[in-house]
């Protein structure tokens, strides 16, 4: 065990509480990551109480960033989880990048909060091409302990005894990287050994990489049943757990852009039917549900065990519709009586029994109920409206203007009822509402439509719309392959001039390119609305300013057109302001900023930051000129630039893509950390990492967006400029 001494908590580890379960019933969990932002964080959680409210999954898992890049908010959201929602979780830890006393801070964390479950992970391999100074140098020979997924496993075992429950990664289409001694060569056979090692040091169970593949992952699972160990003569992994991960399709970015990522594979039916709607969001996502639907029946459909419960993990990127449908069509919500669903959760804890879960009881989720409603973690009383001047009849009714629906009077009191609490949403409002159904269901899924950084910073989602965070999405090898070996800032300005001219497919900021340094759209390096555009970023290249992302102003172009349409074909009109993203040396900044203040804020609006997080604005400067203030003070964040949108028939307005302050500042700060991960591709001290360290330090982001985009006035942001 830890050095510290922890009460040990109810056991609620995944094989206990599978082993609880009919054998015949099947189960599922959710996965969450830790929004990026402190208002995507506090959204995220009343997204949780609602959907672990409504959805009872048998237990939750949160993510773990490469290095523990996310630590602190990663435990924070597991303590949630665990604590205040009263949900079994399970903790991603990854190892590699890891040394032995932070791994066991954060072990010893879980166990201060109750955590018996850990998702035991590599994650990005190693680079020997470039080693940073571990944090305490007295930890070097831990650090490098912490090689393979098997390490993390062993260690656990050996200083935490049985107190966790480990489940490990399984890849039902083969695992793919470059530390892989086969490049870029999926191969199951080759993984097995892999595998059968971890389970043999102590891993309790299998949870796999996204799959939409139901022949390959049917394929997967039959090999590892019948799998028989070298060392040992058995089938290691006969009766383990194996639950296939599923990832909800939320938009045709995404599910293109995950799958080249993982090298998973989407069959030709299925991308058939992605590809016939990829330009209506909304189709895509129902057209995901149906074929998840399917997945998750097919999936059910194969043999198990004897005794064994079918499991099925889903991805859901902090998003809840989707899965709701899918859970919902599925069959797959635990049911509950007439009386429960009708009265109020607090009711929970009075009632005795076993819950329903698809026909046959259990009983775990009465007990955490039970558990999570005696804790103070947990109180959240509803606000009551105190009513003073209600007027009563003769026989104490209510009376009057001020008498309300049945439904509003929960939430209202006279004086004497100030002090009780008001009912809270029952779980099949919670239900409703996470299918986005009503005025609260619009409101709680407002984010349905993620778009990556262009999303709102506020949404639980944001910044994640590959779920990978910021990185190079290649390893050093495919790096320097594709980007070479920079020496100079004319090499860069090269790079970037190549990209636009559609003869290299990403530069290093680039989303939509994958592990091999492909383009992922199937469309060549970049959109095709960039052709609109081209001269204007080449010219912008050429004075030293690398674009990163840009769009030309589009008037109302009909939502089928070729290259600008988007949503339902034939029903609408689609309308963009032209904006552009991109680095400039710090000392051109002075000059550039003069012209962007000169301009009419009525044309414009910009916003810049650097490596060391100074930001300035059209709303900075504009409140400095007002009051005399510095121009580097923390500006308001209720700023939103809709830069995208769509009017169509039956809607409201349609905004995709928007630019805002905080969310512009939380990409900078991702921006400025791939400079760094791209000079760790090459030797400490070599002439290219000295370079692209020194350019991380100087150059300045900015972006900069036209409030012009009818007709002429369209090309105005390239005129300014360019100097013209």
């Amino acid at each position: 065990m830890g050095s510290r001494t922890h009460l040990r908590p109810p056991d609620d580890k995944v094989t206990t509480l599978v082993s609880r379960l009919p054998p015949s019933s099947t189960y599922f969990s959710l996965e969450f990551f830790p929004p990026k932002t402190q208002a995507g964080f506090t959204n995220l959680q009343a997204r949780l109480a609602r959907m672990t409210t409504a959805f009872r999954p048998l237990f939750v898992t949160v993510t773990w960033g490469a290095g523990g890049s996310t630590a602190t908010k990663s435990l924070e959201l597991a303590e949630i989880c665990q604590r205040q929602l009263g949900v079994p979780t399970v903790l991603h830890l990854t190892c590699t990048n890891m040394n032995q006393k932070l791994i066991d801070e954060a072990l010893e964390e879980c166990q201060s909060v109750g955590i018996r479950n850990i998702l035991a992970l590599r994650g990005d391999p190693p680079r020997e091409e470039y080693k940073d100074v571990l944090p305490d140098p007295g930890s070097k020979a831990d650090g490098e302990e912490f090689v393979w997924a098997v390490d993390l496993v062993k260690h656990i075992r050996r200083k935490y005894g049985d107190y966790f429950c480990i489940g490990v990664a399984g890849y039902p289409e083969g695992h793919a990287d470059e530390s892989h001694p086969e490049a870029g060569k999926q191969n199951v056979e080759h993984d097995l050994p892999y595998l059968a090692e971890k389970t043999k040091a102590g891993a309790d169970f299998i949870m796999t990489q996204l799959t939409y593949d139901v022949k390959a992952y049917r394929n997967y699972e039959e090999r590892l049943r019948n799998y028989i160990d070298d060392e040992t003569k058995k089938k290691l992994f006969k009766d383990i757990p194996i639950i296939p991960g599923l990832m909800p399709i939320q938009s045709y970015q995404i599910i293109r852009r995950i799958t080249k990522l993982s090298h998973a594979k989407i069959p030709d039916d299925i991308s058939a039917r992605i590809e016939a709607v990829k330009n209506d969001d909304e189709e895509v996502k129902k057209v995901g549900v149906d074929i998840i639907s399917e997945l998750v029946e097919q999936i059910r459909g194969m043999p198990q065990p004897d005794g064994l419960p079918r499991g099925l993990h889903f991805y859901t990127l902090n998003l809840e519709k989707s899965v709701a449908f899918i859970l919902e069509r599925c069959k797959l919500l635990p049911t509950t009586s007439e009386s429960e669903a009708s009265s109020s959760d607090d009711s929970d804890v009075a009632v005795e029994g076993k819950e329903i879960v698809n026909g046959i009881k259990s009983q775990h989720q009465i007990s955490n109920r039970a558990k999570r409603r005696a804790s103070s973690v947990n109180a959240q009383p509803h606000n009551r409206v105190i009513l003073g001047n209600r007027t009563k009849s003769p026989n104490g009714a209510a009376t009057g203007p001020n008498v309300l629906s049945s439904i509003t009077a929960k939430h209202e009191a006279d004086e004497s009822g100030s002090g009780i609490p008001a009912s809270q949403p029952t779980r099949t409002h919670n239900l409703m509402i996470s299918e986005g159904q009503g005025s609260l269901g619009r409101e709680a899924t407002w984010d349905d439509f993620p778009n990556g950084r262009w999303g709102p910073s506020h949404s639980p989602a944001f910044g994640e719309i590959d779920g990978y965070g910021p990185s190079l999405k290649v390893g050093p090898i495919t790096a320097r392959r594709l980007w070479g070996h920079p020496k100079s800032a004319a090499d860069i300005t090269d790079l970037f001039k190549r990209h636009v001219t559609g003869e290299l497919h990403a530069v290093p900021w680039s989303d939509d390119v994958d592990a091999d340094g492909v383009s992922n759209t199937g469309e060549g390096a970049l959109r095709a609305e960039t052709e609109h555009i081209r001269k204007e970023l080449l010219d912008l290249i050429n004075q030293g300013y690398w674009t990163l992302a840009s769009q030309p102003a589009i008037d109302g172009v009909r939502s089928d057109h070729p290259t600008f349409g988007w949503g339902p074909k034939g029903e609408g009109f689609v309308f963009q302001k032209a904006f552009v993203e991109f680095f400039c040396a710090s000392s051109a900044w002075p000059a550039l900023r003069q012209k962007l203040i000169d301009a009419s804020e009525t044309d414009i609006s910009w916003m810049k930051i650097d490596a060391q997080g100074d930001f300035e604005s059209t709303e900075t400067v504009s409140t400095s000129k007002t009051n005399g203030a510095s121009s580097k003070r923390t500006p308001g964040t209720s700023g939103v630039n809709a830069v995208t949108w769509g009017v169509f028939r039956g809607k409201e307005i349609v905004t995709p893509t928007i630019i805002e302050a905080e969310s512009f500042r939380t990409w900078g700060e991702e921006a400025y950390s791939i400079w760094g991960e791209w000079r760790r591709c090459f030797p400490r001290g070599s002439r290219e990492e000295k370079l692209l360290e020194e350019l991380r330090r100087t150059v300045v982001l900015v972006n900069v967006v036209s409030q012009r985009y009818v007709g002429e006035e369209g090309m105005a942001l390239w005129k300014l400029l360019a100097g013209n």
